[in-house]
């Protein structure tokens, strides 16, 4: 086909896009150039009344739920105040891939005259709206995960979860943005565009569920439901300063969702999960004990019977296991910094915390990265060339076609994971032979890196590999402290490692005013490091290019690039105990933050605007 077909593609979709957001919720012309973290123009703006303003900026799902249930708030108002703060989020950040405001609103008021009629509420998402990364399938919607060779192909019917949430009384109200192939750790496409990071837009808000982490930080979604395959969940967790939780791949439905792949393919390989992100950690609960006792196996197959109750419990006084390193990549010292602090704070609460030495921690790595590849990617670029689309420029130096795995090397890899599942159960006793309650460890060896810079997934894709639950939790900012401790003298493990030190060489930083073109992004500008559009630099209302002679690039080994991030660590838990996953998540935050009202409404704070 053309080459050009592509470009016509994402400008219809872009244009269908936008024309869904009414005017009235249009930003003013924003300030040039925009400031790093676009959060703050929030509250420039006089889209959100002081109420939809305190309604995003205030709470979590867990207490909207309960003041719609009093007939505090009705799920209009609440489901209104989301969709608005949504739009804004989509114009600062790019995070949206389909929008439906208005079917939202039309459901919110459905639920709210059925619950005055009847007294009765659908469920305990009961006029909660949740955002759906845009690979699952919603009827009369695309399912185009970044590629214009699926766009405007709208799904026949709903994904199993979708059905579940709807049942359980959740309002749906947009899908997000994505990276191209669902590949990448960055959500970049020639579809919609780059996703940006709104703490701070010089770093990644990563991927492939970047758009939910985006979103969910701008507070334009409360509650964020994405994939993980590698990380997808965990990662944008990190980015945007979230928590999270990946379930084992058998305890969510997965079915009726695009990936991009060859259809059935998952079964042969390493099988994703559904997961969530949220503003607390007690939304982790909410979400997950909704889904199960809506016995998501009768949907499903695939998924394993057990009611939430039945889904694993920490002890009475746990004991918790520390995994430092993967012996590939080390950790630099902000990520050390703040595990040291976390079993620091663990152990003068007075739980015992016990170094764990997995030298089988490292085989994961590379089975995991076997197991990406064996469908060749062929899939992938026929996709890509219905259209005549590229890959995105750091796929494009990572990605080829290449033969498909036989019988025999598939056979191979399947016997390596079960010998390394059994191998890794170790992980669970002590030396005495205690249970340990939960593991912690790094949800990355760096700290949230410039856009296109993150390292390698091994410290993510490896509790994939083994079908563990994991969660990200965040536990604070990058401090100026942070930035001034030295990289060890020893040689590097090798090259991951080494270019893992690389982003935290002490360089001088030269200022970057990035581009924020809402049309798609095509071109190589000679003005910026990003792909974009001649067409959008031209005809774009909101274009973050004003002089582009005055633009600077930023010198990649920056460290002033972490401050305005978030630093998280990664809990786990043993397969298919997802609650006791969440228990041991919820006493580590505890820990590390209190449970006190006043605490908890500065947690809130630090993730919004207000």
């Amino acid at each position: 086909m053309s080459s050009q077909t592509y470009r016509a593609i994402a400008h219809r979709k872009f244009n269908a896009l936008q024309s869904l957001i009414p005017k009235n919720w249009l930003l003013d012309p924003l300030p040039d150039p925009l400031p790093l973290d676009v959060r703050s123009l929030v509250l420039k703006s006089t889209v959100l009344t002081p109420d939809e303003l305190s309604i995003t900026s205030s709470h979590d799902a867990t207490s909207l739920s309960q003041l719609i249930h009093s007939r505090a708030l009705t799920s209009e108002a609440v489901t209104t105040a989301f969709c608005k703060r949504a739009a804004i989020a989509q114009q600062l950040t790019n995070c949206l891939s389909e929008v439906l405001f208005l079917p939202a609103i039309e459901r919110s008021r459905a639920l709210d005259a059925e619950y005055k009629r009847t007294g009765k509420t659908r469920g305990p998402l009961h006029g909660i709206p949740i955002s759906l990364k845009d690979t699952f399938n919603m009827k009369g919607f695309d399912s185009s995960i970044g590629f214009a060779g699926l766009a405007e192909n709208p799904a026949m019917e709903n994904a199993a979860l979708v059905d579940i949430l709807l049942d359980q009384g959740a309002v749906l109200y947009c899908k997000t943005n994505v990276s191209q192939t669902l590949m990448a750790l960055d959500s970049h496409n020639h579809l919609f565009g780059r996703v940006l990071n709104p703490r701070n837009t010089r770093v990644t808000a990563g991927g492939s569920s970047g758009g939910e982490g985006a979103l969910i930080a701008m507070r334009g979604s409360v509650l964020g439901i994405g994939t993980d395959i590698g990380g997808s969940v965990r990662i944008p967790a990190m980015c945007n300063g979230l928590y999270s939780i990946k379930p084992s791949s058998q305890r969510i439905p997965f079915i009726g969702q695009e990936i991009g792949q060859l259809p059935g393919i998952d079964k042969l390989g390493l099988q994703a999960s559904a997961g969530l992100m949220a503003t607390s950690v007690r939304d982790c609960e909410l979400v997950l004990k909704a889904i199960a006792d809506a016995n998501p196996w009768e949907k499903d197959p695939n998924v394993a019977f057990g009611p939430w109750e039945g889904q694993g419990e920490i002890g009475r006084k746990p004991l918790f296991g520390v995994m430092r390193a993967d012996g590939i990549t080390t950790p630099l010292p902000p990520v050390s910094r703040v595990l040291d602090e976390t079993v620091e704070a663990i152990r003068k609460a007075g739980f015992e915390v016990v170094e764990i030495n997995a030298p089988a921690f490292k085989k994961c790595h590379s089975l995991a990265n076997k197991f990406f590849g064996i469908g060749g990617n062929n899939y992938t670029f026929d996709i890509l060339e219905r259209t005549g689309e590229p890959l995105i420029p750091w796929l494009d130096a990572r990605l080829r076609r290449k033969g498909p795995a036989d019988l025999m090397q598939l056979s191979g890899l399947h016997v390596k994971k079960s010998a390394l599942e059994k191998e890794m159960l170790e992980l669970w006793r002590d030396k005495n032979g205690r249970k340990i309650d939960a593991l912690i460890c790094p949800v990355a060896p760096h700290p949230v890196p410039e856009i296109d810079k993150w390292n390698g997934v091994g410290y993510t894709s490896a509790f994939v590999v083994l079908d563990y639950p994991a969660g990200t939790l965040p536990v604070r900012d990058v401090s100026n402290d942070d930035l001034n401790d030295k990289l060890p003298d020893s040689e590097a493990l090798g090259g991951w490692d080494s270019k893992n030190r690389d982003l935290c060489e002490l360089t001088t930083f030269i200022p970057l005013v990035f581009c924020l073109s809402y049309h798609y992004h095509m071109f190589q500008c000679s003005c910026c490091p990003f792909p974009c559009s001649v067409e959008a630099v031209g005809n774009s209302v909101l274009h973050g290019y004003a002089n582009p002679s005055e633009i600077g690039h930023p010198n990649p080994n920056d460290r002033n690039v972490y401050l305005n991030t978030k630093l998280s660590v990664q809990v786990l838990a043993p397969r298919l105990q997802e609650r006791r996953l969440y228990q041991a998540m919820k006493l580590i935050h505890k820990i590390l933050h209190g449970a006190d009202s006043e605490t908890r409404a500065k947690i809130l704070s630090q993730s919004t605007v207000a």
